[in-house]
């Protein structure tokens, strides 16, 4: 089963997959680093840092654009990939697998993920 098959994609465009040991990895969608161009900044939250769903974790710049990067549940940080904070452009890369940004700890309720579409329909929307 390929990576996109078992993410959960958002509307802002990050993705979420379910880990083996009851954690999920949080990171920006292709379509969303396609969009960004070459990635030149990313700043990443602590370990141990709680965001609610919605809420804004991190921030990326690109040569087009600066923004914003949403958490697609409510969750505590229990690792972060630092190694794109030194080489950001690995995102533009290598999104899924090199590309993480954080891994978290659900603290919300499984509902918050309803609204998160598995990445065909995703793909279908954004056409």
């Amino acid at each position: 089963m390929s990576i996109t098959e078992r993410i959960l994609c958002s509307k802002s465009h990050e993705y979420l997959l379910p880990n083996d040991d009851n954690t999920y990895t949080v990171g920006l969608t292709d379509y969303a680093v396609e969009q960004l161009g070459d990635i030149v900044f990313l700043e990443l939250p602590e370990v141990g840092s709680e965001f609610k769903k919605d809420e804004s974790f991190a921030a990326i710049e690109s040569v087009k654009a600066a923004s914003e990067i949403y958490m697609p549940i409510s969750g505590k940080v229990v690792a972060v990939n630092e190694a794109l904070v030194d080489a950001p452009e690995t995102l533009n890369e290598d999104v899924y697998a090199a590309g993480w940004l954080v891994k978290i700890e659900a603290t919300g309720d499984a509902s918050e993920q309803n609204d998160l579409m598995e990445y065909e329909d995703y793909k279908e929307e954004l056409e």
